[in-house]
């Protein structure tokens, strides 16, 4: 069976998901999937689960965890070695993209190595090393094109916004299941949801996440902009999380009709890493960035808010603006919960008679721990039965225990002689969820800050993020070397004029997609999910 054909990602046989802090050091996996509509068996692979993250969360099966070893690097260079010349019919156009994240990592890792031996050479910007990774991917390994996914993400907050307003609409006509809406972009999040809170799937997000928007950019938009179909056309992605691989290979993500899907293989930011030094490149060294090919796109774009994305800042600034031009100045406060990875976000006005109202109200909720909170709080307010599917009465309670909360909180400040304000007791509008702590600078298949030998494993977990490594090893949510990444992604400077342009063109995209199909910016811009039968129960997963 050749490495490269293309998978179709349908499942024949789903093995048991594997425990949570399962004892075993090692595990093998043999399944069956289909590719091009043929089944075929898969070698039994054996592999450490510190070496793959998410193997000991109880949400991920044998057979997904195939999916995600079948993502590499060696795929990568196997599929370029065996791609037939330009001049061939048969010949694929490579295309690699990059998440911001994991630019920033790799800065932070080489920016290490570099003042280990110079200690003078000045530390490399973010713009620098996606210079140096084009050079590495176009120049050593044959890539056509090197893109970071920014635009793609700007694209998809535009969307996101949209799916906001329709999803406030729907609330104020009555529709259940329409808010809180809940962020889509983290995969392990997503799967966690369809395999343990089915009643969660209606709040989430529809919109594609950055990495799937920019599949469907290389695979239709650039491809026909080089007069190529989708299946000609070759996508990698570099992501700091391992369950984008997962995300990869869903179904809604396969092409049935050139039986290809919007991005062909995933890649960590350690595989990429892996990779460099496999081929004996330094990123340490400086190099002429190669000359610009023809498809050109906005690069770099600052979103401001959150080093995930900044979905819920998004938001609250599209909130701001609408009470702007309804003539009524607002204001942001912020209430941290637990820590800084769980905060409440409330957007307050002043009405006529001078009272404050809270006109919204979001949350940032990173990591599993608290998002199981967040899960049993979206159920409360919402009068959701849970955890688990949603039962044959549509799930919800008969009661209405947002009402009687809001009831006691009334009466308590009533009782204590203070004026409420509006709103005080509103629900979520909004939640960006992340499943690592930290958020994706922290994800599992970032690099690797290199653990001195004279640290004990006692200091080493003083420093990890919530203390939580999800079976990732001690080096995993390091916080002063997530501080280190996180100020380097925000480290490049915001440019007005690359933002201007990225509202030009993304315009100019979606409009162009309206006019070839009715549906098309649906099609390319959102998705859907599916409930999972799984023995996973949510709330009883220790993280």
């Amino acid at each position: 069976m050749g490495s490269t054909m293309k998978l179709k990602s349908t499942i024949v046989q789903r093995l048991p998901p594997l425990r949570a802090r399962s004892s075993k050091k090692l595990r093998s996996v043999s399944t069956i999937v289909s590719r091009a509509g043929l089944s075929y068996h898969l070698q039994t692979k054996r592999y450490s689960p510190r070496s793959h993250p998410y193997l000991n969360s109880g949400c991920i099966t044998s057979a997904e965890s195939v999916l995600i070893t079948m993502q590499s690097h060696v795929e990568v260079t196997n599929f370029l070695q065996s791609n037939p010349p330009p001049s061939s019919p048969e010949h694929k156009i490579p295309i690699l993209s990059i998440s911001p994240q994991a630019l920033a990592s790799l800065a932070a890792t080489i920016n290490v190595a570099s003042t280990s031996t110079a200690p003078s050479t000045p530390p490399a910007s973010i713009r620098e090393i996606l210079d140096r990774i084009r050079a590495f991917a176009t120049v050593e390994l044959g890539f056509s094109n090197v893109f970071d996914t920014t635009f793609a993400r700007h694209i998809a907050l535009q969307e996101h916004i949209l799916e906001f307003e329709e999803r406030v609409a729907a609330a104020k006509s009555g529709k259940e299941g329409s808010l809180p809406m809940l962020a889509s972009a983290c995969p392990g999040w997503v799967c966690y949801a369809e395999k343990a809170h089915a009643e969660m799937l209606p709040f989430i997000s529809t919109t594609k996440s950055p990495q799937q928007v920019m599949g469907s950019l290389v695979k239709e938009w650039i491809g026909k902009k080089l007069g190529k179909s989708p299946e000609q056309m070759y996508h990698v992605t570099v992501m700091p999380c391992y369950d984008k691989k997962l995300e990869a290979s869903r179904q809604d993500f396969y092409n049935e009709q050139y039986r290809t899907r919007d991005v062909d293989c995933v890649i960590t930011t350690g595989e990429l890493e892996l990779l460099i030094k496999e081929r004996g490149w330094d990123l340490t060294i400086s190099r002429h960035p190669p000359p610009e090919t023809q498809i050109k796109l906005p690069d770099l774009l600052i979103h401001s808010g959150s080093s995930s994305g900044g979905w819920l800042q998004s938001i609250i600034e599209h909130v701001q603006e609408r009470e702007r031009r309804s003539g009524r100045t607002s204001s942001v406060r912020t209430k941290t919960i637990r820590t800084a990875d769980y905060e409440d976000v409330m957007v307050e006005t002043i009405t006529e008679d001078g009272r404050p109202e809270i006109v919204f109200k979001g949350s940032k909720c990173y990591g599993f721990r608290n998002l199981q909170n967040v899960v049993r709080k979206v159920a409360k307010e919402s009068g959701l039965k849970g955890p688990g599917p949603i039962r044959a009465t549509g799930g919800r309670t008969s009661g209405g225990a947002a009402a009687v909360l809001r009831a006691r909180r009334i009466k308590k400040e009533q009782e204590a002689g203070s004026t409420p304000v509006l709103g005080e007791d509103r629900p979520y509008d909004y939640v960006e969820v992340m499943a690592c702590p930290a958020g994706c600078v922290n994800g599992g298949g970032q690099a690797r800050r290199p653990v001195s030998n004279k640290s004990s494993s006692a200091e080493e977990a003083i420093n990890l993020v919530n203390g939580d490594t999800a079976g990732m090893g001690s080096r995993w949510g390091d916080r002063e070397w997530v501080k280190t990444v996180d100020e380097l992604y925000w480290s490049h400077p915001f440019d007005e004029g690359a933002l201007s342009e990225a509202n030009k063109l993304s315009g100019s995209i979606i409009e162009g997609l309206g006019k070839l199909e009715e549906d098309g910016r649906r099609r390319m811009l959102r998705t859907q999910y599916h409930a999972v039968i799984s023995d996973v129960v949510g709330l009883n997963v220790k993280w």
